[in-house]
């Protein structure tokens, strides 16, 4: 009977957070079905749409372009301390094209925009679901997964990618500033070298990553803070879970990604 009692014990340690688990996917995919469906069928929130797309990017830019543009400066030193060694200088242009429009400038928006936006949409939406809000808009007739989540989800989709490709420039600007001034390259031969290198592959990649990290973001930021309760710890609980999700989804997609472009 003892051991009896040790096997139900641990069966039921183990099943009861395998459980939780599955709940917890379930309605995630739940709640991206209905995100999905709702996103894509009238009536549309134009006006919506458009304030979140001035949230998202234009209040977003600031953070990206300090962000890429020292990510590029970085690659460009790095690269140097690298290659010099072997007399191999002339690739610095090269490889921080690659860098930064293939990783760093998808990966760091999608980082800087997860912390920024993810945390605020979570901690707007939750705000609304504690207060009572989202239950007054269904009172009165009006489908909160349109009202709040679509625009969200749209406008994430829509202005990551445009936030990368500004912050793929920057990137690559803030390489040719070390690269010129600091390691005495000669401008025109840093920018045809830039230019030769340049593949449409390159940009592709880093879109799809950004369009999929938009995706992300808004889903958890909304998904957080629908489902949050408990009062201003459970809001606060939603923010946490909504940036540390995204953080660690954008980074596993991102390996992903570069997988299916990439790999042969």
């Amino acid at each position: 009977m003892q051991h009896h009692r040790y096997l139900e014990n641990f069966l039921r340690a183990l099943g009861k957070p395998l459980v939780v688990f599955v709940s917890r996917v379930g309605q995630l995919s739940e709640f991206i079905a209905r995100a999905l469906y709702n996103t894509v069928t009238p009536p549309f929130y134009p006006k919506l749409l458009l304030r979140q797309i001035v949230d998202i990017g234009f209040y977003s830019l600031p953070v990206v372009a300090l962000t890429t543009i020292f990510a590029g400066m970085v690659i460009a030193l790095q690269t140097h301390a690298g290659f010099s060694s072997y007399g191999a200088e002339s690739a610095i242009a090269s490889v921080v094209l690659i860098s930064v429009t293939r990783e760093l400038a998808p990966a760091f928006a999608g980082l800087m925009v997860a912390g920024r936006i993810g945390a605020a949409m979570a901690a707007e939406i939750g705000t609304m679901r504690v207060t009572e809000q989202i239950d007054a808009l269904s009172t009165l007739s009006t489908n909160p997964y349109k009202y709040l989540v679509a625009p969200r989800l749209l406008a994430g989709v829509i202005v990551l990618p445009l936030l990368v490709l500004i912050g793929d420039v920057i990137g690559i600007f803030g390489g040719y500033i070390v690269a010129v001034y600091q390691l005495d390259f000669n401008p025109a031969n840093y920018i045809n070298a830039t230019v030769n290198e340049l593949q449409p592959i390159d940009i592709v990649t880093g879109v799809v990553k950004a369009a999929v990290f938009g995706f992300i973001i808004s889903l958890l930021g909304c998904y957080n803070g629908y489902k949050s309760k408990g009062g201003a710890q459970g809001v606060g609980e939603a923010t946490t879970n909504a940036v540390v999700a995204a953080s660690i989804i954008i980074l596993i997609f991102n390996y992903i990604i570069t997988g299916l472009f990439f790999t042969k």
